[in-house]
C-alpha cells in the first residue's frame, strides 16, 4: 500500500458564491466526513499549503490578469465576474492556497514525502483560462502544477487526465501548442462549455497532443472504460510521462445535477486503476490529483474516497 498524501485547508471554505450555489463549501464537508467515516483518512499523509506566489502563478496566467483578481477582491458582499463565477471575501486567499496546494503536492511527490497525493482544493480550476476566471474557476490549479513540475524539479513529459464532465478549456488552452504536455479530456459533449470537439488536437508544436474524447449524455462505468483503455493508455505509452496529474472532477456522477452522464463509484474507482498503471509503467509511480467538480454531495463524497482507495492500492 502506498504513502498517499491528502491536501486541505480551512481557508478552501471560506469562498463562497452566494446562497445556493453547487460549487459550495459543503462539497469538502461531504468529503472528510465521508473519509472520517470510512477510516480512509487515518491512512494519509496529510499535507497544507502556503499561498503560491504570484511568480509561479504568472507562468500560466497574465500578471494584468492576476492583478485584476486582487483589484476586484470584496472586502464585502460579492464581486460577479461571469455569470457562474463570483468572488468573496474569502475567495482570492483560497485560490492563492489552491494553487499553492497544487504545488506543494508536486514538492511532496519529488522529494518522496508520498508516493500519490489528492488535492482536496476550492475554488477548482480548469476552466480558468490565461486572463479570465469562468466556470467557478479562478487559478488553473492543474495547470500551474504542471509548469511548477517542469521548471523546478526539471520534469520534461507531464501527462494530465481530465475526467471532469465538464471540458476543461482553460487547460487546453494553456498547453495547446506545448508538445511537452500531453492533455487528455472525456467529457459530456455538447455541454458547458461548449469547447472539446474531437477535432482539437492541438496546434503546432503540440499537435496531436491534446486528445478530447466527446462522450454522450448516459455513458457510464463501460464507455469511459473502453475510452481509457483504447485512447488514453496507447497515447500514454507513446508520450511515456514523468508525472502524471488527474483533474479530478466527480459530475459525471450518475446522481450529479450538473450533467447526464452515469459512472458510478466503482467506475472511478476503475478509471483511477488505470491510471495508477500508466504512472507506473512510466513515471515512478507518481500521480497527483486535484479536484475539480461534483455536485451531488453524497456521490462526490463516495467517489473521492473509492478514488482515494484506488491511490492507496496502486
Amino acid at each position: 500500500m502506498g504513502r498517499v498524501g491528502f491536501l486541505f485547508h480551512p481557508a478552501f471554505l471560506d469562498h463562497e458564491m452566494g446562497a445556493g450555489h453547487p460549487e459550495s463549501p459543503d462539497r469538502l464537508r461531504a468529503i472528510q466526513s465521508h473519509l472520517q467515516s470510512t477510516k480512509t483518512l487515518d491512512q494519509l499523509v496529510l499535507l497544507e499549503p502556503q499561498m503560491a506566489s504570484k511568480d509561479w502563478i504568472a507562468e500560466v496566467h497574465t500578471r494584468s490578469y492576476i492583478d485584476s483578481l486582487e483589484s476586484r477582491a470584496p472586502l464585502s458582499g460579492y464581486t460577479s465576474l461571469d455569470p457562474d463565477t463570483t468572488m468573496s471575501p474569502g475567495t482570492l486567499r483560497a485560490a492563492y492556497l489552491a494553487a499553492g496546494g497544487a504545488i506543494k503536492a508536486v514538492d511532496a511527490i519529488m522529494n518522496q514525502q508520498v508516493d500519490q497525493a489528492f488535492c482536496a482544493l476550492r475554488p477548482p480550476g480548469h476552466h480558468a483560462e490565461t486572463n479570465r476566471a469562468m466556470g467557478f474557476c479562478f487559478f488553473n490549479n492543474i495547470a500551474i502544477a504542471a509548469r511548477y513540475a517542469q521548471k523546478h524539479h526539471g520534469l520534461r513529459r507531464v501527462l494530465i487526465v481530465d475526467w471532469d464532465v465538464h471540458h476543461g478549456n482553460g487547460t487546453q488552452h494553456t498547453f495547446d501548442e506545448d508538445p511537452t504536455v500531453l492533455f487528455f479530456s472525456t467529457h459530456q459533449y455538447p455541454h458547458y462549455p461548449g469547447t472539446g470537439h474531437s477535432s482539437e488536437i492541438g496546434r503546432g508544436d503540440g499537435k496531436g497532443l491534446t486528445i478530447n474524447i466527446p462522450m454522450s449524455g448516459g455513458e457510464g462505468d463501460e464507455e469511459y472504460c473502453e475510452v481509457f483503455q483504447n485512447e488514453l493508455v496507447p497515447a500514454a505509452e507513446a508520450f511515456k510521462p514523468e508525472l502524471v496529474l488527474i483533474s479530478a472532477g466527480f459530475d459525471a456522477h450518475r446522481d450529479d445535477p450538473l450533467a447526464s452522464m452515469n459512472l458510478t463509484e466503482e467506475g472511478y474507482g476503475s478509471l483511477t486503476r488505470m491510471v495508477t498503471e500508466i504512472a507506473k509503467r512510466h513515471a515512478s509511480g507518481r500521480v497527483i490529483s486535484c479536484l475539480e467538480g461534483g455536485y451531488h454531495l453524497q456521490g462526490l463524497a463516495a467517489s473521492v474516497n473509492r478514488h482515494i482507495v484506488g491511490l492507496l492500492e496502486a
